[in-house]
């Protein structure tokens, strides 16, 4: 199967609209089972792959995100470029709720996850240059793309991956603020690493559903509102693959 593009939804993307003539795919990997089936379809004719990060019901935890099932999947059904679509937390002062962003660069503080395919025993041991985690052309493309849609972006962009579930507290914010991080997320990493060691072009669109502990206005916000917030943002998504895939 030759898939013009891979996409990986995070929390409030479970399924994604538009996709027409879907199948399923149950996928074995050598590193388990994926957090859901492979849904494959087409968008303008172009074929595309869906992964719900989280399982369709959002039953698997960030931490716990089988990463390596996942993009060996991806990769096996003959993706060569995947989209992380991840739901973040606004640090910096033009990243507040409802923003959508094409980040640059990671720092990642997750700990005890898989975060290599040489991990595996009896694997080629690869040390990947990672100074520019997402692919320059990928995400020059999607900017192009979120431009022709008529979709406000902000390009650029440091994602700091932590390691959830729990928010983080003001400390570790500031602490975030300080190391340079203008957003901060949960699942980001090990994902872009793991494609750039299978050689994918992987950038990241990232959905702020909220200020982060001790960012932007200082009231607290509900659960209900931290959803609006993200269903504004991932309306933004289908209209972002559509004019990318039709590039």
């Amino acid at each position: 199967m030759a898939l013009d593009l891979a996409i990986v939804g995070g929390t409030g993307l479970y399924q994604f609209p538009g996709l027409d003539n879907v199948t399923r795919r149950e996928i074995d990997t050598p590193y388990g089972a994926t957090s859901a089936p492979v849904v494959c379809g087409e968008i303008g004719g172009r074929a595309v792959a869906f992964l719900a990060r989280h399982g369709e019901g959002h039953s698997v935890p960030p931490h716990r995100v089988n990463y390596r099932a996942n993009v060996w999947a991806l990769h096996s059904l003959g993706a060569r470029r995947v989209i992380g679509v991840n739901a973040v937390g606004g640090i910096r002062d033009d990243m507040g709720p409802r923003v959508v962003a094409i980040p640059d660069q990671v720092i990642d503080y997750t700990h005890g996850r898989f975060t290599s395919f040489c991990d595996a025993d009896g694997a080629e041991v690869r040390h990947i240059d990672f100074s520019e985690p997402y692919t320059a052309t990928l995400r020059r493309e999607l900017l192009a793309a979120a431009a022709t849609a008529g979709v406000a972006v902000v390009d650029g962009g440091c994602y700091g991956a932590t390691q959830g579930p729990r928010l983080e507290t003001r400390a570790e914010i500031a602490r975030l603020r300080r190391d340079g991080c203008d957003l901060v997320g949960m699942t980001g990493m090990p994902e872009a690493a793991l494609a750039r060691e299978l050689d994918l072009d992987y950038a990241c669109i990232a959905l702020i559903a909220n200020w982060a502990a001790g960012c932007g206005d200082e009231a607290e916000i509900s659960l209900e509102e931290i959803f609006a917030n993200l269903r504004e943002a991932t309306a933004a998504v289908p209209k972002i693959i559509a004019a990318l895939l039709a590039r």
